[in-house]
């Protein structure tokens, strides 16, 4: 049997499906997704989980509607303070994966206020994946590398290049996607190599912390081999 795993990687899928289903708007389906997603990531924290990473809005994102666009910039910056409160309390080192480039200033100035806050801790990870994509992730690390100038021998000279870069899980253990979906959608496509996949049959908004303790039990009763 494993252990609890030291990281757990979750897509929260199905905010506006479930909005639909319910006759609400879409927004309103990000927002009971918000708030979903405060209870889990402490709640992972309290029962031993290392490392959490939350994608909270992809490099495919931008292409929806100008309304929902703003109206999540918004909701992520209310989102970011609320968790940087509770990262502060708790001495959870919090870190932005993805690009820095193309995110609104408001919002920027308090993901970097929040990486730098809490840079020094080391009790717990929590990773929010803001404007990422997994293939931007090594495009941008093959950039970092080329700068450098310095070769690439094995493999961990390219996984120093990552977003991930210096964290001591940064391969998810599980990835876990709600609503169905069974895809990864390029999600830590390096890190995930030899990941265990879960994926839930409900929408985000309707996952519970029992959501992840049957995680944690579904993992624990697998066998990870690692290509052995």
């Amino acid at each position: 049997m494993n252990p609890t795993p030291n990281h757990i990687a979750i897509i929260p899928d199905g905010n506006r499906r479930w909005a639909r289903e319910h006759g609400l708007p879409t927004l309103e389906g990000h927002r009971r997704g918000f708030e979903a997603a405060r209870k889990i990531v402490k709640y992972a924290r309290d029962v031993g989980i290392h490392t959490l990473t939350l994608w909270a809005f992809s490099t495919e994102n931008w292409t929806r509607t100008k309304e929902e666009v703003s109206y999540l910039m918004k909701l992520y910056a209310e989102m970011t303070d609320k968790f940087l409160d509770e990262a502060v309390k708790d001495e959870v080192r919090v870190i932005h994966l993805g690009r820095k480039d193309r995110i609104p200033e408001f919002l920027l100035k308090r993901i970097k206020n929040g990486e730098e806050k809490t840079r020094n801790f080391t009790r717990n990870i929590l990773n929010i994946a803001f404007d990422y994509g997994g293939r931007d992730e090594i495009l941008r690390a093959i950039g970092k590398i080329r700068n450098s100038n310095s070769g690439i021998r094995e493999e961990k000279d390219i996984e120093k290049y990552l977003d991930t870069a210096d964290q001591p899980y940064p391969d998810p253990d599980l990835i876990l996607r709600t609503s169905g979906e069974m895809r990864i959608s390029g999600l830590m496509i390096w890190q995930a190599a030899y990941s265990e996949l879960l994926f839930l049959n409900k929408h985000f908004p309707e996952m519970t912390t029992s959501d992840i303790d049957f995680a944690i039990e579904e993992y624990k009763r697998r066998q990870r081999r690692f290509g052995k």
